[in-house]
């Protein structure tokens, strides 16, 4: 993992490329230290960040959730980019996704806990 430093934070980015079928291997190797985070990203995009055309994952609800862990970019777009993250990114979009766990644990995702919440990581 390479960090970037963010001022008073340093966020890890995962040091390798996710080609389309290995996003789910990468999800739970960066994850590995976050096992919710892994089932998260199962129910969110159920692993896919890039979709068979390269296109990035969108939000079927709301077009703005993008990417493997469904980052909005309506509210978060502005403070990942000023982290030097790019959401489109595979990396970028975990790195982020990172951040909001260890700033707000998993309430960013709350709209998907009837998925995740009764996985054997959260218990």
């Amino acid at each position: 993992m390479k960090s970037t430093n963010t001022g008073a934070k340093t966020v890890a980015k995962a040091s390798v490329a996710a080609p389309v079928g290995d996003t789910e291997a990468v999800v739970r190797a960066y994850f590995a230290d976050i096992p919710v985070m892994i089932q998260i990203a199962r129910c969110e995009s159920t692993f896919r960040h890039y979709l068979a055309d390269g296109s990035v994952l969108s939000g079927r609800v709301d077009g703005a959730d993008t990417g493997v862990m469904q980052i909005n970019k309506r509210y978060h777009q502005k403070a990942a980019t000023a982290m030097g993250l790019d959401l489109d990114d595979i990396t970028g979009n975990m790195a982020y996704a990172r951040h909001l766990y260890e700033t707000q644990g998993v309430q960013p995702w709350s709209a998907s806990r009837p998925c995740w919440g009764n996985t054997l990581a959260m218990r």
